[in-house]
């Protein structure tokens, strides 16, 4: 695959024992020295103009005196410094080279990847939390839109905690497509199954709620018997996936069950997905605790990009996942 990153982002300096930390990007570079085939690339920063385009100005234009007044607690889990400023317009350009490239024709092995942080999808429009202070993902689906690069932009979140901002942004659009498989009751405790847009965007948000304890196998069967034949019916141009990789079993935050080898099936169903609509494909950052399961995540995406095969098991879904997506596929007549 080839990796936006720029060292900007690790100016975003939220102190030692915070879990979103510089140490992050650190551990997905070291993993992924590991491995052939990757290459980086520096992207410029968004412009406030674009991040106006899913941000309320007022909302902007105080996080940056927050910022130039040396930051701090945004709110008990948000945390910025000096460096945030520039860290975050960072993470929206990287997120944003992502797309354009993607529908610039980088596909197969050249897939983009970008890896920024402060993770976006909390980001809501007119305020900051959850670690995310702007929607990098949510920036990149409008600053394509915008360009007339693509028509029509669906986003896959599949880290373990519902990407409310995002679902925001786009709640009431008919040409963005949100959908996320994520732990019930997690924060921020958003996410039903009845929100499925409205008006304009009525039908284009997909929420699977998975019950804790979650594993590859429920993943499997969300994404075949759900969010792939809504993503199907919707046929966009481009497939953003938030990814996250704080579902792992052994990420410190979450109860969900997903195995490193997990990570490598959900790639291979979001490239077919792609695939067959005529679609590209582009992946963008969020979540994700433990440094070696985060490293290794985002190792197992490039090496499914780069040829490997995943393996699969023959475990069933539990009844309760099975359940969910029915009712889900009741609920938008799937």
């Amino acid at each position: 695959m080839r990796f936006g990153y720029s060292e900007r982002c690790l100016a975003h300096d939220t102190g030692e024992r915070h879990p979103e930390n510089p140490d992050r990007l650190r551990a997905i570079r070291r993993g992924l020295a590991k491995r052939h085939g990757v290459e980086y690339t520096e992207a410029d920063p968004a412009t406030r103009e674009e991040v106006v385009a899913v941000h309320d100005e007022e909302y902007v234009d105080e996080l940056e005196a927050f910022v130039d007044d040396g930051g701090g607690s945004w709110d008990p889990d948000t945390v910025a410094s000096e460096g945030t400023w520039e860290a975050a317009l960072t993470a929206a350009g990287l997120a944003q080279w992502a797309a354009r490239a993607a529908l610039d024709g980088a596909s197969g092995r050249a897939t983009p990847f970008a890896l920024g942080r402060p993770p976006g999808h909390h980001a809501v429009p007119d305020d900051a939390m959850g670690f995310c202070f702007f929607n990098n993902a949510a920036v990149a689906a409008q600053t394509v839109l915008d360009d007339d690069a693509a028509d029509r932009v669906a986003i896959f979140d599949w880290d373990v905690h519902h990407g409310n901002g995002t679902q925001d942004v786009f709640y009431d659009r008919g040409d963005v497509l949100y959908s996320s498989i994520h732990e019930d009751g997690l924060y921020p405790d958003t996410g039903e199954l009845a929100e499925i847009g409205r008006d304009d965007g009525e039908g284009t948000t997909v929420n699977l709620p998975l019950a804790a304890g979650a594993g590859d196998a429920d993943y499997r069967y969300a994404i075949e018997e759900a969010v792939g034949p809504a993503i199907e019916r919707f046929d966009p141009d481009l497939v953003i996936v938030s990814a996250g990789f704080d579902a792992h079993r052994h990420d410190p935050i979450s109860r969900m069950r997903v195995s490193s080898e997990g990570y490598a099936m959900m790639t291979d169903q979001v490239r077919s997905i792609a695939d067959d609509v005529g679609a590209v494909d582009a992946y963008v950052l969020e979540g994700g605790y433990g440094l070696d399961t985060l490293a290794e995540g985002v190792s197992m995406v490039h090496e499914t990009y780069d040829g490997r095969t995943p393996v699969t098991d023959d475990e069933e879904p539990d009844a309760k996942t099975e359940s969910l997506v029915s009712d889900l596929r009741e609920l938008l007549d799937l």
